[in-house]
């Protein structure tokens, strides 16, 4: 006797519920309650929509799963960081962060399962990528540290950065309709405002979500304008470079009309010169953009050391002389190894 495969309900539309529950002689509404469930309530099993009736709880459980995400181990930084191992329903593992700060707490997430690029100082880079993660995933990462700054800090969650393992661009569709739900009324109702994108760079999943008129925020992990530099320690920035790049971001603006955020760590004898300034001050010129200086957390490669604080003292002063908007980012959490470019699934690979 062959089994049914039952099929992740939450890759179904609000449509196609309504749809489910006509086509078995129930009412179309039925499916706005389970579409509110899995969306607004966050549910995780049918029978906690206790609305529905015991015999349509039974209905969903025959046809549908709902394969949610679970935080499989949860790490607390000495600065109030927190790291959790998510284990998703295949068994893999990824990482998200939550970050407080006196005023916000922000979730960092993951969009892959390792990374689909090669940027030599980043952890994830050194995972193959394995798989994209669903919409839902992405989504169950948000409500998970949510719950925990609520929890912890008494406090929603403010702000969303994808900043976690995976290049989000190379996840496009996924990525966006987790995006669209979050933002969704009917869904978690945060403001796009609150949310940003950071990239690696990929010039034409630059421009699509400019024509795809995206209202969230866009950042670009840069670390070099200088097209040798870069491909020294992005080597996939040979097959798009810089130009390219710059070009996709004039054209973000001119369709959304804001600014970029450059993303963008110094390192000694790779970066830290003063041509390596002045490159970066005129790749900002040609885009309204602004620059985060972000202190490096090691990941064991002695190729990639942080830069001094002199270097990064005259990073800081000649763009703001240039009339460039820059801070210095520190990062949290790296002693958990939850900081920036350090996420790496650790103990799983060991």
């Amino acid at each position: 006797m062959s089994v049914i495969k039952k099929k992740d309900i939450r890759a179904l539309s609000k449509e196609e519920l309504r749809d489910f529950f006509v086509g078995r002689g129930e009412q179309a509404f039925r499916g706005n309650q389970v579409y509110e469930w899995l969306w607004q309530k966050s549910a995780h099993d049918f029978n906690s929509m206790t609305n529905l009736s015991k015999d349509t709880r039974a209905l969903l459980e025959d046809h549908f799963v709902i394969n949610h995400i679970e935080v499989d181990r949860m790490q607390r930084s000495a600065d109030g960081t927190i790291k959790n191992a998510v284990k998703l329903h295949d068994g893999m593992i990824v990482e998200s962060v939550l970050i407080p700060t006196e005023d916000r707490t922000t979730a960092c997430v993951s969009s892959q399962v390792g990374c689909s690029l090669d940027c030599l100082f980043c952890a994830t880079a050194r995972l193959k990528r394995m798989r994209n993660l669903n919409p839902d995933e992405i989504y169950d990462q948000v409500v998970a540290i949510d719950q925990q700054s609520k929890l912890y800090y008494n406090r929603p969650l403010s702000n969303i950065v994808f900043m976690g393992m995976g290049e989000p661009l190379m996840n496009y569709n996924n990525v966006l309709g987790a995006i669209q739900k979050i933002t969704s009324p009917e869904g978690l109702g945060m403001a796009s405002k609150r949310i940003t994108l950071s990239t690696s760079g990929i010039p034409k999943l630059i421009r699509k979500m400019a024509d795809d008129q995206v209202k969230f925020n866009l950042a670009v992990s840069l670390h070099s304008a200088i097209e040798e530099t870069r491909t020294g320690i992005m080597p996939f920035n040979e097959q798009f470079g810089l130009e390219e790049l710059r070009k996709s971001l004039e054209y973000w603006y001119d369709k959304t009309g804001r600014k970029v955020t450059f993303e963008y760590c110094v390192w000694k004898d790779i970066n830290d010169r003063q041509e390596d300034i002045d490159a970066l001050i005129r790749f900002c010129r040609h885009i309204p953009s602004k620059v985060n200086l972000i202190t490096y957390n090691t990941i064991g490669d002695e190729r990639f050391t942080q830069a001094s604080k002199e270097v990064l003292e005259r990073y800081t002063r000649c763009l703001k002389k240039a009339g460039i908007t820059v801070t210095v980012r520190r990062s949290r959490g790296s002693d958990i190894d939850a900081a920036c470019g350090q996420l790496a699934n650790k103990e799983e690979q060991q």
